[in-house]
């Protein structure tokens, strides 16, 4: 079983979201379930700091020694920051989804609609 934590909020393309520093702007990444199903990461294509995604959009790209895969917003907004570490090192991604291998920090314009509970993301992954 993979790893979900409780606190955070999924997509059913298999983002996570965490609140951030302030009650607008959240923190997204790839779930456990989703870099084990991609492999050994070897490119992530981030978002650009200060671009306007939309969510359920494709915003970015994962690419694993199996295949690539796009990233979705999670949610509406303008693109924060991105997490640079990952340029050097992307296999954060794999090590580390829900800590070190974040991917961006979003500032919130709305549509959350689409984020589902832990719960929820458990039952359509198991």
């Amino acid at each position: 079983m993979s790893d979900t934590p409780l606190a955070l909020r999924y997509t059913k393309e298999h983002e996570w979201v965490a609140a951030g520093t302030s009650s607008n702007l959240i923190k997204m990444g790839i779930t456990d379930f989703a870099q084990s199903a991609l492999g050994d990461i070897v490119y992530v294509q981030l978002p650009a700091v200060g671009n306007l995604i939309e969510s359920g959009k494709v915003c970015g790209e994962v690419e694993s020694t199996k295949s690539v895969s796009e990233l979705y917003a999670p949610v509406s907004g303008k693109v924060m920051a991105v997490n640079v570490a990952l340029i050097a090192n992307p296999e954060l991604l794999n090590s580390d989804p829900y800590g070190q291998g974040w991917i961006a920090e979003i500032e919130v314009t709305g549509g959350d609609d689409n984020l589902i509970s832990a719960q929820e993301y458990a039952t359509l992954t198991a």
